[in-house]
């Protein structure tokens, strides 16, 4: 499955925003600020279940960017959650590719092998 290319502005009630996020939590651009003022992310949770998202970590809290290592792990969190909520739909932005600065096509290929429930960007599949 996937998301058109293009900003989510609504969610349905078992839709899960996942957006990049620094690990200090500080969201105050791009998709982190959406999540924080429409979808209910909590400033200062850097990872997980906030409101209706999932902060997904691309940065350090100092925000410079995490390792690839660091990226893995968040991967592996990130199914753990979609793997234990079936019945939520999860809305993968483009994570790590804004502020990021990371490769597209690294981030894209990081999620090659996603959980059925986790939604990529079309561009992505």
């Amino acid at each position: 499955m996937a998301i058109k290319t293009g900003m989510i502005t609504n969610l349905k009630p078992n839709q899960i925003f996942v957006f990049g996020s620094n690990l200090g939590g500080r969201h105050g651009k791009g998709a982190a600020l959406l999540a924080r003022v429409k979808f209910g992310a909590v400033y200062g949770v850097g990872e997980g279940f906030t409101g209706q998202t999932w902060a997904f970590p691309t940065l350090t809290a100092d925000l410079s960017k995490v390792s690839l290592d660091s990226l893995l792990k968040s991967r592996e969190r990130l199914y753990a959650a979609c793997k234990e909520n079936p019945t939520l739909e999860f809305l993968l932005t483009k994570v790590g590719c804004g502020l990021a600065g990371f490769p597209e096509e690294l981030m894209r290929d990081l999620f090659s092998m996603s959980p059925a429930n986790l939604v990529l960007p079309s561009d992505w599949v």
